[in-house]
């Protein structure tokens, strides 16, 4: 295997480095491409004296030197990559020695895509820790709840299995063929700079076949502080509300176009306007919700709590 790892960068100088050398020790690993996405700290003068390190580190910015987010970021890391293999690292997070293992005997199948497997958490503030736990409760472990591929994958993460096959998997986590993501020439929404990632995993299972890896244990980590972008918007929350109807209005363009299954296309459009209208106020609110209730009664069936935002 010859793998590509990802990594934007984005004020990230207190844990840059711990990335990096955890995906250095890969010999599978033949590049890291850093994406530096116009900091204000010091993590573009750590850039510049990582490549000095080790010649598989590659650094690269956006051509006007301006801040893009983490979706255009990656994005630019896929175009610059060279190997067969991409993998993304969050600059904040790190690889477990275990982090490739199961895609060297997953992908002698040709027929495979991607691989994914199970994130894990390290607590590097109290802070940080307390608004994790109040946010994810006790998820220690992100990850799927049993194995899978194929469509079964995209339908899990739609909430339309027989059983409960888990919220999601994290980026952090994913081994994806360069080939298969051009192929389905998909590029993560630049428009949206939170669940960029989610929007680009659920659209990647749908597009390329995906199978589950080591999901019980984690292959990477999740460092969470004090400045975690997505623990610092609460559940249910205007921001929240209005950051999944981003996301939810991205899925459903996106259905729009493609071939979906009846309850795939009912699935995206009822999380839609749920989101849609949970960023309402007033009497006009109610009115619009009993027009799609009329309509779309499943939508009082949806997990989300779109009849009132907390302020």
């Amino acid at each position: 295997m010859n793998i590509s790892v990802i990594i934007p960068v984005y004020n990230a100088e207190a844990f840059l480095e711990q990335a990096v050398n955890s995906a250095l020790i890969f010999e599978e690993v033949k590049e890291i491409l850093l994406i530096e996405d116009c900091s204000s700290d010091n993590s573009l003068r750590i850039c510049h004296n990582l490549i000095k390190r080790d010649s598989r580190i590659k650094l690269y910015q956006h051509p006007d030197k301006l801040n893009h987010g983490a979706g255009a970021s990656r994005n630019l890391g896929i175009e610059k990559a060279t190997s067969e293999f991409i993998a993304f690292l969050d600059s904040d997070d790190y690889y477990l020695p275990n982090r490739f293992d199961a895609e060297k005997s997953i992908f002698k199948d040709p027929n495979i895509d991607g691989v994914f497997g199970g994130l894990g958490v390290e607590y590097l503030s109290e802070k940080g820790k307390s608004e994790f736990e109040e946010k994810f409760k006790n998820t220690t472990l992100t990850t799927v709840k049993y194995h899978a591929e194929g469509k079964e994958i995209f339908r899990g993460l739609l909430n339309l299995t027989s059983e409960f096959f888990g919220t999601f998997f994290h980026l952090n986590t994913l081994t994806i063929k360069k080939s298969a993501i051009h192929k389905s020439c998909l590029k993560f929404n630049t428009e949206l700079r939170v669940h960029q990632d989610s929007d680009f995993i659920t659209k990647l299972s749908y597009y390329c076949y995906l199978k589950s890896g080591i999901i019980d244990r984690a292959i990477a980590i999740r460092g969470v502080h004090d400045n975690n972008r997505i623990t610092k918007i609460k559940m249910y929350s205007t921001e929240y509300n209005s950051k999944q109807l981003l996301l939810w209005r991205s899925l459903y363009i996106w259905s729009k176009n493609i071939h979906l299954n009846a309850d795939e296309k009912k699935y995206l459009l009822l999380q839609y306007k749920a989101f849609e209208l949970s960023t309402q106020k007033g009497l006009q609110k109610y009115i619009n919700l009993a027009s799609v209730v009329v309509k779309y009664p499943q939508i009082l069936k949806t997990r989300y709590r779109f009849t009132y935002t907390k302020r």
